[in-house]
């Protein structure tokens, strides 16, 4: 971590300079997802008021040979403004604004997968059923040599076990910055509900939700974004890899809790159950949308050791962390509530996961391909 005199002063004049008056302008930060699916990039523009929606925020382009997102013949890609936040780096009057990408034909990029998660979920069959969403989202802190954050340079830390949830600065590394996050995710309108040390040294969780809909992987991917942003101050890095130490040590997911009215009301158990089922007969579609690379990723997290299910078999049952689909105790007792799908990995697009959730629970689609609904 940054902590060094010269880091110090840095902080200092950064400070000096931003407490400097803006006049009536504000800074407008427009986010995007790059080509790999998991990154991110930026870039600021100068509004002449604060927007107040949306609607109020102007289109953009940039330069998609740079982004892996287009050919330099046919480099320019629009940025469509769809999600707004307060800037927790700048501060009040200043925005951060998450994007959609198109092509130069207005047809969505390739990464751009919150474009069709948006019209599945407006789908009255599924708004209907009031979709809601929690994602748990796990990571791990490097230092920008790659090395896990506060591990030893030599060798490796004590085993798994008292680093879940733990206390003390040989058990919780990075606390700060992860304090830091969750306050710039107040600040900023994230939907963030709570965080906590994971079972390696140096992985942390935050949770996102209740959320509903698209809504969903809005506030995760700027979550993601501030997280990014908070690390690079600190001077480390934070990795969403799904198994980013091999070995007897824990990967990296991004379980994902599930509801509808059905499930919230009394009874909602059976819907729950039905839903389940439903799971069960189309796991190889869900592992395929589950990371970026098509299920290559979490082969090496969904072992069936280390808290996860084996990728190979679907499996359910209540409080078993063990499984595929875990239903809370308190769920099983109280015959309502949510599910928890454990399979997701970190660095999934939570706009495919929670899409094809509802394409198989509400739209009941079978097989290993997404049905095209027509307009």
């Amino acid at each position: 971590m940054a902590t060094s005199a010269s880091a110090v002063l840095s902080k200092t004049v950064k400070k000096q300079f931003l407490d400097l008056p803006q006049g009536d302008k504000v800074q407008a930060m427009y986010i995007w997802i790059d080509g790999s699916g998991e990154g991110l990039r930026c870039k600021t523009r100068t509004l002449n008021s604060e927007p107040k929606t949306i609607d109020e925020l102007p289109e953009w382009n940039f330069d998609g040979s740079s982004t892996h997102q287009s050919e330099g013949s046919n480099s320019d890609m629009y940025l469509i403004p769809v999600a707004m936040f307060r800037d927790p780096f700048r501060q009040d009057p200043n925005k951060l604004v998450l994007c959609e990408v198109f092509k130069y034909n207005r047809k969505p990029a390739e990464t751009n997968l919150r474009h069709i998660c948006s019209k599945v979920m407006s789908m009255s069959e599924v708004a209907d059923k009031q979709p809601w969403f929690g994602m748990e989202q796990e990571y791990t802190l490097l230092g920008t040599d790659g090395h896990p954050f506060g591990w030893p340079s030599n060798g490796f830390p004590g085993p798994q076990g008292p680093y879940y949830c733990g206390v003390g600065a040989d058990k919780a590394y990075g606390r700060d910055i992860v304090e830091a996050h969750y306050r710039a995710c107040l600040y900023a309108g994230v939907d963030i509900c709570g965080t906590n040390a994971e079972v390696m040294p140096a992985q942390w969780e935050f949770q996102v939700g209740p959320t509903e809909g698209v809504n969903m992987g809005d506030h995760l991917w700027a979550a993601r974004f501030i997280l990014h942003r908070v690390c690079e101050d600190f001077g480390v890095v934070v990795s969403f890899d799904p198994k980013p130490i091999t070995g007897n040590w824990n990967g990296a997911g991004c379980h994902t809790n599930f509801s509808t009215n059905d499930m919230r009301a009394e009874g909602g158990l059976k819907a729950i159950e039905d839903a389940i089922e439903r799971l069960s007969k189309r796991h190889t579609y869900h592992i395929r949308t589950y990371d970026p690379n098509g299920g290559l990723d979490n082969a090496r997290r969904l072992t069936g050791h280390h808290e996860t299910s084996s990728i190979h078999e679907f499996s359910a049952g209540v409080a078993n962390r063990g499984a595929s689909i875990r239903i809370p105790r308190a769920v099983g007792q109280e015959k309502k509530g949510y599910f928890e799908d454990r399979r997701p990995s970190a660095n999934c697009d939570p706009y495919a996961v929670t899409e094809s959730l509802v394409r198989t629970c509400l739209l009941k689609e079978e097989g290993d391909a997404p049905t095209v609904y027509s307009k």
